[in-house]
């Protein structure tokens, strides 16, 4: 009887070993041995989507067997078999596809024609309804000192017909850091809402989609350099002194945008300027890239990355606020949530919201910290 019962015991403490087994893989170019950012990390067994940060890492969980598949557009597939996988980090090496497709491709159709097709069906297809769980994460700096740090592992769940809203439930969240009270005003106006209706409304590429600025801006379009099934768009100003600069890499077939990003081209900082009014910003950074995942039928945001710069002129002096904030999808899923009305997040941003820390999910929701940044982040936390 006790033979069976230390067997018992035995066989209970493996397989709860099994199930919660934490892997972390380094991804890296084979011929560079330089990691490779942003490379997607699926767990086929649980369909979880991870990406890889500046130094190529990724740290997840494993609950059982499962194959991983690693893929990155500029480089060919990889599929790790379980087996081969250890608990210790471990490198993984993909192969550049380097097909040097960069040439013009030329079209009968206007370029301005085309992006307006590809962002309307993109559009219609982000706005079907669907779940996504999603890792977020903000990095705030005031006069280029870190002052305030928020995370959260949240769900939005999609509808509408021609234009993507959102209903926002928070799992966990986290905050560290003191900000000063004229500062947390402005930095209320940080929105998840809007911000995920953004990336799905695709309202980014309004001042580039009006017919009657087709002749303001240059429209070219090349072969991915990489990728032979995506075609490259570069959108600049032409007279403007400041505006927007677009690269959108789409498919051409499905009319689908996989990635876009946009810069703020600064107007010239030598001409002479009016005394900026009390309250007023002046952005002098921004930029944001987005994202996007097709996998079979589904189409949806995968990640962004937002970073935005300004002045704000208070009665005494002006301050310089930076803000980096981050979106990585872990999970989607056509199943509506089921949740109470008292569920829903009404707050802009989980600045708003009083911490709730269950697990660490910072550690294994998509995105794994740097060193870098995890030292900003303990030395935020240990201010308070």
């Amino acid at each position: 009887m006790k033979r069976l019962l230390l067997l018992i015991i035995v066989c209970f403490s493996v397989n709860s070993f099994a199930q919660n087994t934490e892997y972390s893989i380094i991804v890296k170019d084979i011929e560079t041995q330089l990691p490779i950012e942003n490379a997607m990390v699926v767990i086929l067994k649980t369909k979880q989507v991870l990406l890889s940060n500046e130094d190529g890492k990724v740290t997840f969980i494993l609950n059982g067997a499962s194959n991983v598949q690693v893929s990155e557009m500029n480089y060919e597939n990889l599929t790790l078999r379980w087996a081969t996988l250890k608990e210790d980090q471990f490198v993984v090496y993909l192969q550049n596809k380097d097909n040097k497709l960069d040439e013009i491709v030329l079209s009968k159709e206007n370029p301005q024609k085309i992006l307006q097709r590809v962002v309307s069906n993109s559009i219609q297809k982000l706005t079907t309804p669907y779940r996504l769980k999603v890792y977020v994460r903000e990095f705030f700096m005031l006069d280029n000192k870190y002052s305030y740090y928020n995370d959260g592992l949240v769900n939005f769940q999609f509808s509408g017909n021609k234009k993507a809203t959102t209903t926002l439930l928070v799992e966990q969240n986290r905050s560290y850091g003191l900000l000063e009270t004229d500062v947390s005003a402005d930095l209320r106006g940080y929105n998840l809402n809007n911000i995920m209706e953004n990336y799905s409304n695709l309202k980014y590429f309004n001042p580039v989609l009006d017919s009657k600025v087709k002749n303001e801006y240059d429209f070219i379009i090349k072969g991915h350099p990489n990728n032979k099934d995506y075609f490259v768009m570069n959108i600049t100003p032409l007279h403007k002194k400041d505006g927007d600069k677009f690269e959108v890499i789409y498919d051409p077939v499905k009319k689908l945008i996989i990635e876009f990003s946009c810069v703020l081209i600064p107007g010239d900082t030598d001409e002479i300027e009016e005394k900026p009014v009390i309250g007023s910003k002046k952005i002098t950074k921004s930029y944001v890239k987005v994202d996007y995942r097709l996998d079979d039928s589904n189409y949806y945001l995968l990640s962004s990355n937002e970073e935005i710069a300004y002045n704000l002129t208070l009665k005494d002096k002006v301050k310089n606020i930076q803000v980096r904030n981050s979106f990585v999808t872990t999970s989607f899923n056509k199943q509506k949530f089921t949740y109470n009305e008292s569920d829903v997040f009404k707050e802009k941003t989980l600045f708003n919201k009083q911490n709730k820390i269950l697990t660490n999910y910072w550690d294994i929701s998509g995105f794994t910290a740097t060193d870098e940044e995890k030292a900003i982040i303990a030395s935020l936390d240990f201010k308070l």
